[in-house]
């Protein structure tokens, strides 16, 4: 079976060598350009590539598909069947009609809930108990083509957005060797998407994860998860950024939303529309992560400060701009 894998975040490094060992002729790696990164900003490649140069396969880093040499190109290479998984290009059906099994996708979610681009996050914010992975025939819509399998796992009260996604790589590669032969083979029958219970999960803003302290303190933490590693979720204090890295939701005696309460000797939380949001660790502009009661150790001025969700001193509201 002539395989080309297409993809770009860790997320998809455990299916590319998943298939490496399984007996597939890996032909070709398609994977995003490298990208500026670090201080520095110098070009690095994506954890795929890495992968793939590490695994010996040839790589292929077109900024887009649409070119038809690309296509041409792509087609040169005869795949059986192509693997995507978080390749981060939509594929037009000229592409899509090149293997004859098909293109199929290991998508992070139970579809039809959460098509699109950031399907981890958003079933964290909605506070859903499970998600998982999908394999699905990619055709031209987005996410919207017939499943092969799915698997579920559930999401825990500590779950962020990074280890799920770490949990969710290794469910779908486990999941898609045990699919690809079969669907090959022609012993799987794909299911349609029902559309009237499909909802969608946006690419994530910068500004999604800055802090309205008016919403309840369940909702805020579940935005410090969702936005966990990236963009973080975050406000500012006496003009910094801050950024809340952990916390938990906690009942708590009413104050103006976003004003900081000390709990204790160490303990520090904030008060939200609906209850206290308490901190377990935090990162100031220009600081490193630290816990609660480190932070608080270092900050003798918390006592009556109020954050908000402007680096703007005459900025009153709490509300994200």
């Amino acid at each position: 079976m002539r395989v080309v894998f297409m993809g770009t975040p860790e997320f998809a490094v455990p299916s590319l060598r998943a298939l490496a060992s399984s007996g597939v002729e890996l032909v070709a790696v398609y994977t995003q350009p490298d990208r500026p990164a670090g201080r520095g900003r110098r070009l690095a490649p994506s954890p795929v590539k890495t992968a793939a140069l590490e695994l010996g396969v040839p790589v292929f880093q077109p900024a887009t598909l649409r070119p038809p040499e690309e296509v041409d190109r792509l087609a040169a290479l005869q795949p059986d069947v192509i693997v995507v998984a978080a390749f981060g290009q939509i594929l037009r059906p000229n592409v899509i009609s090149i293997p004859p099994h098909g293109i199929l996708n290991v998508h992070a979610s139970l579809l039809p809930r959460w098509r699109g681009a950031a399907p981890i996050p958003a079933a964290i914010l909605a506070g859903d108990t499970e998600t998982g992975v999908t394999i699905m025939l990619i055709d031209p819509g987005l996410d919207t083509g017939p499943m092969l399998a799915k698997a579920a796992i559930p999401i825990t009260e500590d779950d962020t957005t990074g280890t799920l996604t770490e949990k969710l790589a290794v469910l779908g590669a486990d999941l898609l060797i045990r699919v690809l032969p079969e669907w090959v083979a022609g012993r799987i029958i794909p299911e349609p998407q029902d559309d009237a219970l499909a909802t969608v999960a946006p690419r994530i803003q910068p500004a999604d994860a800055i802090i309205d302290w008016r919403q309840p303190s369940l909702q805020i933490a579940r935005q410090v998860r969702a936005y966990q590693p990236w963009p973080g979720a975050r406000s500012w204090l006496h003009g910094k950024q801050l950024t809340i890295l952990a916390a938990t939701p906690v009942g708590g005696e009413a104050e103006p939303p976003g004003a900081i309460v000390l709990e204790g000797r160490s303990g520090l939380a904030v008060a939200t529309g609906e209850g206290l949001l308490r901190l377990h660790r935090v990162q100031l502009e220009g600081g490193k992560p630290l816990d609660a009661a480190s932070f608080r150790a270092g900050h003798r001025d918390l006592a009556g400060a109020v954050l908000q969700s402007s680096a703007k001193p005459d900025e009153k509201s709490n509300t994200p701009d």
